[in-house]
């Protein structure tokens, strides 16, 4: 009896295994013969050589479909089992989907604005997304970079924010300077947290696939290959946002998120975002896309607090 073993090094394994596993089953009925294994982020094959080696070319091809569409419908994975050469150009139907999160969770864009914001990333190379709190700005724009850089579309993703205070002076932070801005940073890891495997996240961390910095440590550089993310831009100054935004490299994706009805920056200091917004607008490859509060997706509370404020805004 031959072993096969087949790493999924580019693939969440959930993606070739499906839901409760439901898609080995399928694999399974379709390769009786053969004894198939998962474990872990490897599928082992063990059987007869030729249909050993039949499964493990069209495993291949499933990896395929996923890296270049983000998803393996059922109809697909039958296709291509029951194909050698299944037509990978047709179609997916557009139901939002980004990215296979942790858990077997499908992380789609799900509101109007959602869709709006990742159909002008797919159109241009910088956008601006703009939106009250809740309305997934920072996650659709996380969702969007993974997808990239799981099709191969770029070679890293850089993730950036102001490390400004909200509203609240948090004094001396103990520990060296990774723990002094962790802070920060922390709702962008928790994105990450939720489309990437710990292992693999921790792996991409390490070699600077994935890095998560604040908005000072871009200073200087050439940002190329990358889809790169500035979070919280409202509370980015002139000075810093003009910074960011030319430190666009070749062959680079650039998303910026920010809420102005939320700027932490001191009195007198000016944001940055919206001059931004109004020097930019009429340039070609430059998307600006406004959530709004119908786009808010978190308790149904929220809605209602953002619609309160700005209701209360209005009558000052």
């Amino acid at each position: 009896m031959n072993e096969f073993k087949i790493k999924l090094d580019d693939v969440h394994p959930i993606e070739i295994l499906g839901i409760n596993n439901q898609n080995l089953k399928i694999i399974q009925h379709a390769f009786p013969k053969l004894k198939i294994i998962a474990r872990g982020n490897e599928i082992i094959i063990k059987g007869e050589e030729i249909e050993a080696e039949a499964l493990a070319d069209k495993i291949k091809l499933m990896v395929t479909h996923i890296l270049r569409y983000s998803n393996l419908p059922e109809d697909r994975l039958i296709d291509i089992l029951g194909s050698s050469k299944p037509v990978l150009e047709e179609e997916v139907k557009d139901d939002g989907f980004l990215v296979m999160g942790n858990d077997g969770v499908i992380i789609r864009a799900k509101t109007p604005g959602q869709k709006k914001l990742v159909e002008s990333a797919d159109q241009n190379d910088m956008v601006f997304a703009i939106g009250p709190a809740g309305t997934g700005k920072t996650y659709t724009a996380v969702a969007i970079a993974v997808r990239a850089l799981k099709r191969k579309e770029v070679k890293r993703i850089i993730i950036t924010r102001p490390a400004v205070e909200a509203g609240e002076n948090l004094g001396f932070l103990p520990g060296d300077l990774k723990d002094k801005i962790d802070p920060y940073l922390r709702p962008l890891y928790d994105a990450l947290d939720d489309m990437i495997p710990p292992e693999k996240l921790r792996m991409y961390m390490e070699n600077r696939t994935i890095e998560v910095a604040p908005l000072a440590f871009m200073r200087g550089r050439t940002l190329n290959h990358a889809f790169v993310i500035l979070d919280e831009a409202q509370n980015a100054t002139h000075t810093q946002l003009k910074m960011f935004l030319t430190r666009m490299g070749p062959h680079a994706k650039f998303i910026i998120t920010g809420d102005l009805t939320q700027i932490d920056l001191p009195k007198k200091t000016h944001s940055g975002l919206l001059n931004a917004i109004h020097i930019l607008k009429e340039i070609t490859g430059i998307g600006v896309i406004e959530l709004s509060i119908k786009d808010v997706i978190r308790h149904r509370l929220v809605k209602d607090i953002v619609n309160a404020y700005e209701k209360f805004k209005q009558v000052e």
